[in-house]
């Protein structure tokens, strides 16, 4: 996903609305620059995977379900690193 197509300030404040639905439903206690981080990062991740197999996301929208999944995997990746 293109970053510039939304705006850094729009990317910042999906992701951050990502990253906290994503803490909600992983139930993981993370504050609110970890879960900008985690939103824009997972929209990365996500996108990419997603791009692997064919699907594409654009817009606001695109960009807040690619950020869900995308911080949901990167939660799932480092409660099994801790453990």
């Amino acid at each position: 996903m293109d970053d510039r197509s939304i705006g850094w300030i729009a990317a910042i404040i999906i992701g951050g609305l990502a990253g906290w639905i994503a803490s909600m439903i992983m139930k993981s206690d993370t504050g609110l620059l970890l879960n900008i981080i985690l939103g824009i990062v997972g929209a990365i991740v996500a996108s990419f995977l997603f791009g692997l197999i064919g699907v594409g996301f654009s817009g606001w929208l695109g960009y807040l379900i690619a950020g869900l999944v995308g911080a949901c995997i990167l939660i799932a990746i480092g409660r099994a690193v801790r453990r």
